[in-house]
């Protein structure tokens, strides 16, 4: 970055500015709100994704009278527009003159913490996974650049208590929710809407179309590795390394002339995957707008703690842990809700060979669920049957 870019952002990102925004947005907040607009928001801007995409599409298809904008980091707005999609450049002046005026925000991540919710404005907090690995209060240590335990706690629940709904996809995550949140409105225990596009479009023809427009051999199986980001190892506040402990060549040497390995890193992963050598069997998808049509491409996941898992067995399909630093994170990072070793759906790994042995077991005999596979189905995706995001919308966006 050069130095006259480094000013500029310093300065956007500045104590002035900030305040300037704070009383611009402070004014426009007291504006009539209205009543059709609805800002749309996934992962701080930099995606066109997740449980908001799925509430976005519904509303823009039924009702379509309805004024939509996403937000959107400036450094991602080609996303937006490569789809054409109505958007903002979050933290601009326009964005802060939406966000005072708009009736409804919908939004799966935090907001800065300076930003206040206009008393008649209806935050809809989806979030964006069912809870393995600690949140909010329940961390016993965090950390994460930027910021230190006490901080981080006395934040989130800030920020939580600005939401007037979030969507839990089970009664597991509403529990755990209310309490890492403290929050006290309005769970909206409705499966999640992201889940929907899994179960409506689970095709034959569907996978076959996304393969061609990925450029993928559509007679060769896929495995998805979707590993998620580690909280002590960063660059700085929101960007961390990731280190690929898969041994690719291993791979490619056991499963090059059938299999596809698609990539997926966590998105506050800032690494830029060095694949050279692997090009036609190794394909990074971290930069894909949205994961769930790498989910329905897949054949079989490969991931670790990752939320994931929870999301990509509504599809019955075989899911590995790959789990070589297990105690570490376990004991010293997050700490986990589920008994996890006990009750993940699938067999955990920690070497590249046992990940190889698992993948040749799945093809010569099939996937055939296990009962620990059946129950997990049953405690965790039970509200998944592909009308979630309906019953979300016709819980909020009318009654208002």
């Amino acid at each position: 970055m050069s130095k006259l870019k480094q000013l500029i952002v310093s300065i956007r990102r500045g104590k002035l500015v900030q305040k300037l925004y704070q009383i611009v947005f402070s004014a426009t907040s007291k504006l009539p709100k209205k009543n059709k607009l609805i800002i749309f928001e996934s992962f701080h801007g930099k995606q066109y994704s997740d449980n908001p995409r799925a509430i976005y599409e519904y509303i823009k298809e039924s009702y379509p009278e309805y004024k939509l904008y996403w937000a959107a980091d400036r450094r991602h707005l080609h996303i937006f527009q490569d789809n054409n999609l109505p958007h903002v450049k979050r933290l601009s002046l326009k964005w802060i003159l939406l966000m005072g005026r708009a009736k409804y925000w919908v939004i799966n991540a935090r907001l800065p913490l300076w930003i206040k919710k206009p008393k008649k404005t209806i935050y809809l907090q989806t979030w964006h996974g069912t809870p393995l690995k600690k949140l909010g209060i329940d961390i016993d240590d965090v950390q994460m650049p930027g910021t230190d335990t006490e901080k981080y706690k006395k934040n989130f629940v800030f920020e939580a208590s600005k939401w007037d709904y979030l969507v839990s996809p089970n009664r597991y995550s509403t529990d755990i929710f209310k309490q890492a949140f403290q929050f006290k409105k309005n769970v909206l225990e409705t499966g999640y809407p992201r889940n929907d596009y899994l179960i409506n479009e689970n095709s034959v023809e569907e996978i076959q179309k996304l393969k061609k427009h990925f450029g993928l051999p559509v007679d060769k199986r896929v495995v998805l590795y979707a590993p998620t980001w580690r909280d002590n190892q960063f660059y700085e506040k929101g960007k961390y390394k990731f280190n690929l402990e898969l041994n690719l060549q291993r791979l490619k040497e056991e499963f090059g002339d059938t299999h596809t390995v698609i990539l997926r890193m966590h998105y506050l992963v800032a690494e830029n995957l060095d694949l050279r050598g692997y090009e036609n069997f190794v394909m990074d998808f971290s930069k894909h707008e949205d994961i769930r049509e790498i989910y329905l491409i897949s054949d079989m996941l490969i991931t670790d703690y990752s939320s994931v898992f929870f999301d990509y067995a509504n599809l019955k399909r075989p899911i590995l842990f790959f789990v070589y630093d297990l105690e570490e994170y376990r004991d010293n990072l997050r700490g986990f809700y589920l008994d996890f070793e006990n009750k993940a759906p699938g067999p955990l790994a920690k070497t590249t060979e046992e990940i190889i042995r698992e993948i040749k077991a799945v093809e010569e005999n099939g996937f055939q669920p296990s009962q620990t596979f059946n129950d997990f189905y049953e405690q965790f995706c039970y509200l998944e049957d592909g009308n979630a995001t309906k019953r979300v919308v016709d819980k909020v966006f009318w009654k208002h």
